[in-house]
């Protein structure tokens, strides 16, 4: 599944549930996180990731932290408070769509 379409409003939620469960990533670190939960199903691109932390980190809902790792700077990624109530909303929003296509493509056609 490669499809960017298909994912591309779940990024969002995706991200934010894996800051939650890992404290801090680094981008890079998010891709790759993603791509073994998913036994390499979804990939998510550099180009797609990092707007979208951008994006958050100037919302408020994630911060930035510089770290000096292996002679190069690294940007971890974090939930602030206002992400960690975030994240508990989207992941209710997230699991009751789930729930609402399993009912779409569980129907039989009479």
């Amino acid at each position: 599944m490669n499809n960017p379409s298909l994912y591309k409003g779940i990024l969002r939620p995706i991200v934010i549930r894996l800051l939650e469960e890992n404290g801090r990533m680094y981008g890079f670190e998010i891709t790759q996180k993603v791509k073994a939960i998913t036994n390499g199903k979804v990939k998510i691109t550099e180009g797609a990731l990092y707007p979208l932390l951008h994006s958050l980190e100037a919302e408020g809902i994630l911060e930035a932290e510089q770290e000096f790792v292996d002679n190069r700077m690294r940007k971890y990624y974090k939930l602030t408070s206002k992400g960690k109530k975030v994240s508990k909303h989207s992941f209710g929003e997230i699991t009751e769509f789930v729930l609402h296509l399993q009912n779409i493509f569980n129907l039989k056609l009479a």
